[in-house]
């Protein structure tokens, strides 16, 4: 669980900035001690970990972080879904939750983590040149993408789940450090809620459903497809 009122990946920089905060006061270097002071109390607030009403219904998207969204696009994502899909790019600033949440229920799929370089994550071009962090997922409507990147500032992304791991709606997975970008790649047959400019909060804002009538479809087709293939074993 991770669910601590402040992300434990903080605690190193919020000791390390408290002790050099009271070392400076200690030889008197007051106006030191201060810009020390404001640090510390700034990893206190960057690394906060809030909990969220979280939105139970199944056929809902929620956002995977807190935000702005600047870009929704059309696009072919070719790492995990390997299909034309919608991409939702949401930009993170300095001040805003930096904790990532899963945005459907599911089973995790793949996690591929690659190196890059740093641009500012609100570059187009960031996604695909930065270090950045893919973690794919299995819902009931199929295959969806949330893809962690770094940004200019953010140089360690932090990734808590593994192939193998069920994770429901809004529940925490990783964070990055210092200002980023996340990226969500859903299946074109997702309604997207949400527009260019509008701020979102991680695991609360809804910002595409799917109809459910397409997991009745998929889940009348696997059950087919089982038949199909016990029929021809016997």
């Amino acid at each position: 669980m991770h669910n601590n009122i402040i992300a434990r990946e903080g605690w190193p920089f919020i000791i390390f900035f408290t002790l050099i905060t009271f070392l400076l006061l200690w030889i008197s270097w007051y106006k030191l001690a201060i810009a020390a002071g404001i640090l510390t109390i700034f990893c206190l607030y960057f690394f906060r970990n809030p909990e969220r009403k979280i939105n139970e219904d199944k056929d809902l998207v929620l956002a995977p972080a807190d935000g702005k969204i600047i870009e929704i696009n059309t696009v072919w994502e070719d790492q995990y879904l390997q299909a034309k899909t919608i991409q939702l790019r949401i930009f993170l600033n300095l001040f805003n939750v930096h904790v990532n949440r899963c945005p459907i229920a599911g089973t995790i799929e793949w996690v591929n983590r690659k190196g890059g370089i740093f641009l500012p994550a609100f570059k187009k071009e960031a996604g695909e040149k930065n270090a950045r962090n893919y973690v794919g997922l299995l819902s009931e409507y199929g295959r969806i993408l949330v893809v962690q990147i770094t940004g200019l500032i953010a140089r360690r992304i932090v990734c808590w789940v593994n192939p193998g791991d069920t994770l429901n709606a809004g529940e925490r997975f990783g964070l990055i450090r210092f200002g980023s970008c996340t990226e969500l790649y859903l299946p074109l047959e997702a309604e997207v809620l949400v527009v260019p400019g509008q701020k979102v909060k991680g695991g609360e804002t809804i910002v595409a459903r799917f109809n459910p009538a397409i997991s009745e479809s998929g889940n009348i087709n696997r059950r087919h497809d089982d038949e199909s293939s016990k029929t021809g074993q016997e």
